[in-house]
């Protein structure tokens, strides 16, 4: 048995790492006894990286730990290691893991564990993290990893263990890529961290728990964001299958459309559209207007002050505001064409499993509001209409790719929030609430284009973007804008009612406000006009979190592929998918504040694109 002895908050702890069969005897009488009495126990696992689905992919350690000892047990040197780890974890009744989804997906894959077995018996100490204060240590708050908050409820000088062991790696020749697999499985700071991790997360959740109740937030929300997370871990668990021929041709047609679009670029004198210089200089030669600047001083020419002068929203989508600048839309698109390669197609190739599949992850408490956050590829990230990247992503043989999403959630969550009447009242009516806020702001003869605008007006509500910075994202000028939004503000007064008391209550409460559901949030003193945006966001976010809990009750998670905002997609047999369609979108369903939260259903085709207007010399057969 080697033994690290280590000092926590002024206290002795120890690290101990079975070499034969009798110290594996010795640690199943600590786990045994543990396990009677219902002791809590922390969880944590050292791999070779992130990938648990990849084919090279190993588990190296897994630790165990209550507040004074850990055992590290090295799996990676044979079964008899690997049956005790397997044998631990599948009875110790009370586990406590931080980012407990990435564990408990390894153990599921690798140690014979299931994903909902460990589930039913863990807590996640991010999880209560996030509840209490969802902002980073670098935002003012606490932070969300493990290092920060032991540092602040447990030991300031508590070891940043990922941290040291990067330079640790560095010191053997390794990166921080290639050290989680390079470093020596005896490494003594190795395995003093590994176990530091699994005592360190058995002392926090217990000061977490404490803060929890004398703070008095709602007990309910600690389950609840429990069940999200094991929903969207079975997502992930799940996959999605890619076209890999498809995708492989989409690098160079991509390669093919940067390359198009630099040429266009260079006819304005741009021999790089990564150069800004170059890029501003040619739009001030276009008669174009720049005003925003970066931290640098120099001008500012990013997604965001191009995207208005191509004529286009967020999205993608055209707005029908302006004539497009060309050089703006070849610079976007070449940059488009570049990043579409790398961070999906290629990702996607990179990242693939035996069986042909990703693995997108999904924090479900990605944001300071609760909403989700997706990675590897960030599939979220995609424009709201395109066909190219979603055509990778195709369903299995025989099946085909659904779509149910919540209809107009940010307005109808809004409305039900603020109870304002009018709006209320057009949505009891089934009317179009964009045409309908036109109507009440410019007229029955409203034009598209103002239908656009009372759109604009409406999300910027919503999500607090002023007349400036909406100005920005629609390439109108600013008065039009101001103009836009005292229009929508007159058409539904109490929208700025309700805006202005929340404001005054979340000042009463030292800058921090709590939505609906209870969630804590916390606001910036000279921001306190963010809460409408922290409250419809944060409240949207928890509908469709309910709804992957009903869906989950019902048997309907095994066919979900990704949750996207107010949207989730999956894949059926193609006899069954409008009906597992109309299920999920029933399950779906809710009220707010008696406003009713309505869902479309879609059925696609045998890809993901085929519902984004996929040309069909590209259609998939399966």
């Amino acid at each position: 048995m080697r033994v690290h002895p280590y000092k926590l908050a002024g206290q002795p702890v120890e690290i101990k790492i079975p070499q034969n069969a009798d110290d594996l005897r010795d640690f199943r009488r600590w786990w045994v006894d543990h396990a009677q009495a219902g002791t809590l126990v922390g969880f944590d696992t050292e791999t070779t990286g992130l990938d648990w689905y990849s084919g090279d992919f190993r588990v190296r350690l897994v630790q165990f730990g209550d507040e004074t000892t850990a055992w590290v047990i090295p799996v990676e040197r044979g079964q008899p290691f690997l049956n005790e780890a397997h044998l631990a974890l599948a009875r110790l009744p009370n586990l406590v893991a931080h980012n407990l989804t990435y564990d408990a997906l390894v153990a599921d894959k690798h140690l014979g564990v299931s994903l909902e077995d460990i589930y039913s018996r863990a807590t996640d100490t991010r999880i209560l993290g996030h509840l209490l204060d969802s902002r980073q240590d670098f935002e003012g708050g606490v932070g969300l990893s493990l290092k920060p908050l032991s540092a602040f409820y447990i030991d300031p000088s508590a070891p940043d263990t990922q941290g040291d062991l990067t330079s640790v790696f560095r010191s053997l020749g390794l990166t921080k890529a290639t050290g989680w697999a390079g470093i020596p499985l005896e490494h003594p700071t190795y395995e003093l961290y590994a176990g530091l991790d699994a005592i360190l997360v058995a002392r926090l959740l217990p000061k977490l728990r404490d803060r929890y109740a004398a703070e008095g937030l709602r007990l309910a929300l600690i389950p609840y964001e429990h069940r999200v997370a094991l929903v969207c871990a079975k997502m992930q668990r799940r996959g999605m299958l890619i076209d890999p021929a498809y995708t492989a041709g989409l690098v160079e047609r991509l390669a093919d459309e940067r390359r198009h679009y630099e040429a266009v670029a260079a006819e304005y004198g741009v021999t790089s559209v990564n150069a800004p210089k170059q890029v501003a200089a040619a739009l001030l030669g276009m008669g174009e207007v720049l005003t925003d600047k970066t931290a640098t001083g120099a001008l500012a020419v990013g997604k965001e002050v191009l995207l208005p002068m191509a004529d286009m929203g967020t999205d993608w989508a055209r707005l029908d505001m302006r004539a497009p600048n060309p050089l703006a839309d070849a610079v976007l698109r070449a940059k488009r064409a570049g990043k579409w390669s790398t961070s999906y197609a290629e990702a996607m190739l990179t990242n693939v499993d035996v069986d042909n599949r990703i693995h997108p992850s999904i924090n479900p408490l990605g944001a300071q509001t609760g909403r989700a956050a997706h990675s590897n590829p960030p599939l979220a990230q995609l424009p709201s209409k395109g066909w190219q990247i979603r055509r990778c992503v195709v369903a299995e043989p025989g099946s085909v790719y659904f779509s149910v999403d919540q209809a107009a959630v940010e307005l109808r969550v809004l409305a039900a929030l603020s109870r304002e009447s009018r709006m209320i009242s057009a949505i009891a009516a089934g009317k179009d609430l964009h045409g309908f806020a036109a109507e009440m702001m410019f007229g029955e003869g409203f034009t598209t284009g103002q239908r656009t605008l009372a759109k604009i007006a409406g999300l910027g509500t919503a999500y607090q973007g002023g007349a400036v910075t909406l100005a920005k994202q629609t390439g109108q000028p600013v008065p039009v804008m101001k103009d836009t939004l005292a229009r929508y503000g007159r058409a539904f007064p109490g929208i700025k009612r309700w805006a202005r008391a929340m404001q005054r209550q979340a000042l009463a409460e030292r800058c921090t406000m709590t939505t609906l559901v209870g969630r804590r949030l916390h606001l910036d003193r000279d921001k306190l006009y963010k809460s409408v945006a922290y409250a419809c966001q944060s409240t949207a976010r928890d509908t469709m979190g309910q709804a992957l809990i009903n869906m989950d009750d019902q048997g309907l998670t095994p066919f979900l592929a990704m949750w996207v905002h107010d949207e989730v997609v999956g894949t059926a047999p193609k006899k069954d998918a409008k009906d597992v369609a109309e299920a999920c979108a029933k399950a779906m369903k809710m009220t707010l504040n008696g406003v009713p939260l309505d869902t479309d259903c879609e059925v696609y085709g045998p890809s993901w694109g085929d519902g984004y207007g996929l040309p069909e010399e590209w259609a998939y057969v399966n």
